[in-house]
Parts: structure tokens; sequence; C-alpha cells
């Protein structure tokens, strides 16, 4: 029975030190989380926060895209537009930056200025990008700054689009939220031209006075009218007019959904003489002038809106892809990606999780992918690899790897998954041990050198230094060239032309490892040998 007790602890502490040993050797590199997401270097439509978890995450970004003209384009109302409505866009205010005297028009058409008392907020608060605008008591003032802006002195506008996002806190009657103002000179007097949004029994009422012109502003056509759907406080609503001048159309549309339908024409019908705006002189847009809220993301555009998609985020996702990450060894083998993260959105609070597959129930979801190459130069020749976090990986072996995610919006567009940490576990390639017994001959003008294998398996080579210097392996004497000499899968070689009365110091190391004609991954040298070739010698 003792023996038997005795047996069983012995297994017991044996595998025991089995399963430890098993990790012994294995590295860990952190991108992320406690480390930084430097290593993210190529990011699409991804953001960096740290309002989800104490350390910086990886999310999809609301902010605006960046359009091949240089300057922001939505990702809402008109996201994956084309090129010519890109080109269109007049008029920018993110209210991103972090003080409102910072506000600024991307396009530089307009002239922003912050009365005192406005707040900036950061993104926490903000619809898109990293921040938003409180109104409480002073507004913005937006002023042309070029001749090419659209709504520059003495301009005839054709279509045109106006959007941006509102929080209101309360919705009280006669709130003005977005108004313009421009004089027309008329005789001896001024025509005055308006714009107002404002708020009337939980809806937003648009005046347009003097704005929509006939024979270029001698008649004038005002036009007013409400929307039909009910504006929550405390919620976010987008808000878009647009105007097609070759039919005079006027639609107005809350959160994507066409509210109403009217025309600038003559006869206030379709198929009738169309009036168009004609742009007056001093015109100031002020926004928030009577309103308690938050506004994000005005913008203004030359063009007609085709497309009424208002989700937060954009359908086609994001993506990041690491540097070239160094394992330090061309030989280590990555064993698995540990990875945390989760999702967040305005009706989620914050699902976290570690592993697994990052596919949430809204249809959010982060994919995986890894590829290596013993060259960073030559990564994008290696084909990229899925995997799931926290499950085995094999096949990705070498000296550098490059991680890639792709994030996807839930299918409403309003939550983003999130990336927290990775965690490379790998295990360093070990260079193959060097050759025993070697011995070596000395013969005329020549030296024969002799070796048993090295005990690494999957090796593919020898590598034969020698020098007339003792530890500096630089010799070029031999016949087959300087050192190293590359023996192949051999156990044997035999060195002419060395100079006879010069004593050679040799050495070997194994390589398992050959990329191109000089790149070798060697293990280190065998002990060291000495010969003296002579005349007369026979090896």
């Amino acid at each position: 029975m003792k023996k038997a007790l005795i047996f069983i602890l012995s297994v017991y502490i044996f595998l025991s030190v089995s399963g430890s040993l098993f990790a012994i050797g294995e590295k860990t590199i952190t991108i992320g989380a406690g480390a930084s997401w430097s290593a993210a270097e190529t990011r699409t439509g991804i953001m960096e926060t740290r309002a989800l978890r104490p350390n910086s995450v990886l999310m999809l970004s609301s902010a605006t895209g960046v359009s091949t003209a240089g300057y922001s384009a939505a990702y809402g109302v008109l996201g994956s537009f084309s090129r010519l409505s890109e080109s269109a866009l007049d008029m920018s205010v993110s209210f991103d930056e972090r003080e409102p005297f910072l506000f600024r028009d991307i396009t530089g058409n307009y002239r922003v200025s912050a009365a005192d008392g406005t707040a900036s907020l950061d993104r926490t608060y903000a619809r898109a990008g990293s921040g938003a605008v409180l109104f409480e008591s002073s507004p913005v003032s937006i002023v042309p700054n070029s001749a090419n802006a659209l709504f520059a002195p003495g301009n005839n506008i054709g279509d045109f689009t106006i959007e941006f996002w509102l929080y209101p806190l309360h919705m009280e009657n006669g709130e003005r939220v977005f108004s313009w103002m421009a004089y027309q000179l008329r005789g001896s007097g001024n025509l005055i031209q308006r714009i107002n949004c404002f708020s009337s029994r939980n809806r937003f009422t648009w005046s347009f006075n003097n704005f929509f012109a006939a024979g270029n502003g001698l008649t004038y056509k005002n036009i007013e009218f409400s929307g039909t759907t009910p504006i929550i406080p405390g919620t976010w609503s987008h808000h878009l007019i647009r105007f097609d001048a070759v039919t005079g159309m006027i639609e107005y549309l809350v959160n994507g959904a066409s509210e109403v339908i009217l025309y600038a024409t003559s006869t206030g019908r379709e198929n009738s003489e169309v009036y168009t705006p004609v742009i007056g002189s001093s015109g100031l847009f002020l926004l928030g002038e009577r309103f308690s809220g938050l506004m994000d993301e005005l913008k203004i555009y030359g063009a007609f809106a085709h497309r009424a998609s208002v989700q937060k985020y954009p359908a086609s996702g994001g993506r990041i892809e690491t540097s070239a990450v160094d394992l330090g060894d061309k030989s280590s083998a990555v064993i698995r990606i540990d990875a945390s993260g989760g999702r967040t959105g305005s009706s989620v609070n914050n699902e976290f999780r570690e592993n697994g597959r990052f596919r949430f129930s809204d249809d959010s979801e982060m994919n995986f992918f890894i590829r290596s190459n013993d060259n960073p130069y030559l990564l994008n020749t290696s084909r990229w690899l899925a995997f799931t976090p926290g499950s085995a990986i094999s096949g990705i072996t070498g000296r550098y790897v490059q991680i890639a995610v792709d994030f996807y919006p839930s299918a409403d567009g309003e939550s983003s998954p999130y990336l927290d940490e990775l965690r490379i576990v790998y295990k360093p390639g070990e260079p193959p041990l060097p050759p025993r017994n070697l011995t070596a001959v000395a013969g005329d003008g020549a030296v024969s050198l002799y070796w048993r294998q090295s005990p690494t398996e999957n090796i593919t080579g020898y590598l034969v230094y020698y020098s007339s210097v003792r530890g500096e392996y630089f010799g070029n004497d031999a016949a087959l060239g300087p050192s190293p000499i590359d023996a192949g899968m051999t156990n044997s070689i035999l060195i002419n032309g060395l100079k006879n009365g010069a004593l050679y110091y040799f050495t070997v190391a194994a390589y398992d490892i050959k990329t191109g004609d000089i790149n070798y991954h060697a293990g280190e040298f065998s002990s060291e040998v000495t010969a003296r070739p002579l005349m007369g010698l026979v090896p």
C-alpha cells in the first residue's frame, strides 16, 4: 500500500512538473491595455478612446471620414457618396476642437466664432467625432471667409443640403437652433433675408423669408413648414434640409425619414417656374442663439443629398494593422494570441469579454488575422491567416509577425466593438546546437575536418569558420572561399588553398534556415580545433 501511494505521488509530481515545463520558454508581447497602441500602425475608420476602460481601447470612429478633396465628409446622410458630392462640401464644423475658440470650418470657406459662455464637450457626450458644442445662453456665429463659400455675397445658389445633429435639453417653444440673415439692397432701403429653424410644440419649424427668388431677385417667395415627428429632449436627432434647383423641391428629413416635401415654385407645385436662392450682403449664421442643448456635425453642401442613412458608425466598418512585431528569432513560433474587448453603444453600457469569437447579439463583431515572415519588408507577400483569440495557432513561424483586426458595427449602426488588448504568446526560436567531436587533420596546403552531427533535429547544413587568428574567424585563404564555408549536410570537408606553416583555427556551427546565399539562422560554435598545413603532409 505504501509503495502504491509513493508511486501515485511520484506520478502526480511528474505530471505537475511536466505541465509547468510545457510553458517554460514561452514569452508574451502585449499590445494595448497597459502597453500602448502605437504598434497599431495602420488605422482605417478607427479611433482610440479612454472612455470605456482604465486604459485606451480601439473602436470604430464616428468622426467624419477624409475625402479625396482633403476635407471631411459625413459617414451619416452623405456617407459613401460620390466624388461629385464630396467636392460639393461647402461647410463642415465638427466641434471636435477642445476649446470653443478653436472651432473651425474644415473647408476654410467660413470663419467660426464662439461667444463667451459657449462650452465644448468631449467625445463622451458627442454624437460623432471627439466633441460637440453645448449652448446655454451664447451662440456661435459663422461668416463667409471666401468668395468660394456658397453663402458668399452675390451668389446664386443651385442645389444645396444643410444637415446637423441636435440634442435638446428642454424643447421649449421658440428655441432658435439655426438661423441665417443677410441684406439685399432695394432702392434706398434693405430687404432682409432670413432662414430660421425654431422649436414649436416639440417639433422644429423652418422658415425661409426673402430667400428663394425668381428673376434674379425681382420677386421672392416665402416658405415655412414644420416637421411631423416630435423631438424628444435628451435624445440625439438628425435634421436635414435639401433643395433641388431643377424641380424646386424642398425636403425636410428627420433621422433619415422624410417629414415634408414642397416646392419653391410659382404655383407651389412641380413643373412650374422655380425660385432659387440669391445671396445678399453681410450674411451671418447664428447657431444656438436661443437654444439649450447640444449640436454636432454641422455641414452644408452645394449638392442635393441622395442618401438618408443616419447610422452612427459606417457599415463598411474599420480595420487596424500592426507594424512588424519582432519576436527576436527567425524560428520563433506563435502559440496563440489572447484578446480582450467588447462592445459599446447608445443601448449597450459596456459588454466586456476575453478570447473566443468577438461576435455580439446585435451583429457587431471583430475578426482577427495574422501573418509572418523572416523579413519585415516582405510581410505583405505572406498570406493572412484567420484565427480565434485564445485558440492554438499553427503554421505561424518566423521572426516577424503582423496582426490585423476588422471591426464591424451593429446592424443598426449604433454600437461598435472595441479592442482592449492583444497578447502574442510565442516560443522563441532556439538556434540549433553545434556539432560534436570536431577534429582537424593537417595536409599539404590543406586541412580535413570531421565532426559528428548536431543533436538538433531538422538542421539543413553546417557552416565552417576558419582563420589564422584565434577567435576571429575571418579567413579568406581557402580555395572554397572566405569564412564561413557552407558545407551543406556533410560531416566532413577538405579545405584546400591554405598556407603551409600557418596555424589555422576552426569551428563549425549548424544552421536550420537559409535565406538567399548569405543569410543563415546558425547556432553556437562548436569547440575550436587547430591544424598547421605543411609541405608533404597527407591529410
